[in-house]
């Protein structure tokens, strides 16, 4: 069984190789961005604040526990994907706290006609 590459899957596999090079290259430059903010840090608490850490929650639960660990940043995968559970948890209860003065606006729309 003979296997020939065409010239558009060789021109494919040779682009793919370059895009896989240059995201490795931008991942290393934030991991030792994370390093040295890191050092400079120190042990000290880095403080966050909503918009921040939903972020990071949004971002940290699509890569997961696992790949959270092996990028090593300056958050444990629990911190990060305790903010996403919080999250989720804020937003379930804002969407029922919104349905319930729904349900009350038309509740009373219909027994005493008011608005």
């Amino acid at each position: 069984m003979n296997f020939v590459l065409q010239p558009w899957q060789l021109y494919f596999v040779i682009l793919t190789g370059w895009i896989n090079r240059q995201q490795q290259e931008a991942f290393e430059y934030v991991r030792t961005e994370n390093q040295v903010l890191r050092e400079k840090h120190g042990p000290k608490r880095i403080l966050l604040n909503d918009d921040q850490r939903r972020r990071l929650a949004v971002k940290g639960k699509i890569l997961g526990r696992q790949r959270l660990e092996e990028i090593g940043t300056l958050f444990t995968p629990d911190t990060i994907l305790r903010w996403h559970r919080t999250l989720v948890a804020k937003k379930w209860d804002y969407e029922r706290f919104i349905r319930s003065i729904k349900d009350e606006s038309l509740s009373r729309l219909i027994l005493f006609g008011e608005r």
